[in-house]
């Protein structure tokens, strides 16, 4: 089993920049994965520069990747995690969505046959929302997603979708995933969304919450049982 980030590569500057960017960055890969999950991290709505080394909206994925790192169910997880090329989504480019599709087509060439959860956080959460239409995708978890209104939802047909958010949530709009959620149902998603008791923009409060809910709904999502969570976040696994 392989285990650990792989090798550094220059991020590129996202202007064409002479650096070779890899955007598929694999922590975990066990002999025999049974399921992959892919996690995306946050950033900024407009930012051409490359992600500092120190980068918070990175680390504040770290503990989900840990909590995913012991087997869910006993089932073994690839666990990768998407590089981006810029901090920003820059509006109609949509980096952060065009390095994430470019990840998980490695990760599916990487482990073909294997499906696919998307854990994604407020700028990752769109970027996840907005490539779950892929085949080798079985389902995406949102983490306080950035939800504008005039999102696509209709390549989200058949897929499972979990929107996770704190409603008291002051940088990513709490409603927008409520709305976003009604939307997708409306064209044939099974869309959930779970209002979080605590844990703002950072999920540093309640923060165990958050990991153990994730990790329940991964699993659920790979395991195809029914999703029953309840109005205060807690989903019996």
């Amino acid at each position: 089993m392989r285990t650990g980030p792989a090798r550094p590569t220059d991020p590129g500057s996202g202007d064409g920049g002479r650096g070779a960017h890899r955007p598929l960055v694999v922590h975990r890969h066990p002999d025999a994965p049974r399921a992959a999950v892919l996690l995306m991290h946050g950033g900024r709505a407009d930012g051409r520069t490359p992600p500092p080394r120190l980068n918070l909206p990175a680390l504040r994925m770290r503990p989900f990747g840990s909590a995913l790192s012991r087997p869910p169910r006993g089932r073994e997880l690839l666990l990768a995690s998407v590089r981006y090329r810029c901090r920003g989504w820059n509006g109609p480019q949509a980096d952060a969505a065009q390095d994430a599709r470019r990840a998980l087509d490695e990760l599916v060439a990487l482990a073909a046959d294997l499906p696919v959860v998307l854990v994604g956080h407020s700028m990752g959460g769109r970027a996840a929302l907005h490539i779950g239409g892929h085949p080798a995708v079985r389902g995406i978890v949102a983490l306080a997603p950035w939800c504008p209104p005039d999102e696509p939802v209709s390549h989200l047909r058949d897929r499972t979708v979990v929107l996770l958010h704190d409603t008291h949530d002051r940088i990513t709009d709490a409603e927008g995933s409520w709305l976003f959620a009604d939307r997708a149902r409306q064209l044939g998603a099974r869309a959930h969304s779970v209002a979080m008791p605590r844990g703002g923009h950072t999920m540093l409060r309640g923060a165990r919450q958050w990991h153990r809910l994730t990790v329940d709904l991964v699993a659920a999502l790979l395991d195809g049982t029914p999703l029953q969570v309840s109005a205060d976040g807690r989903f019996p696994g």
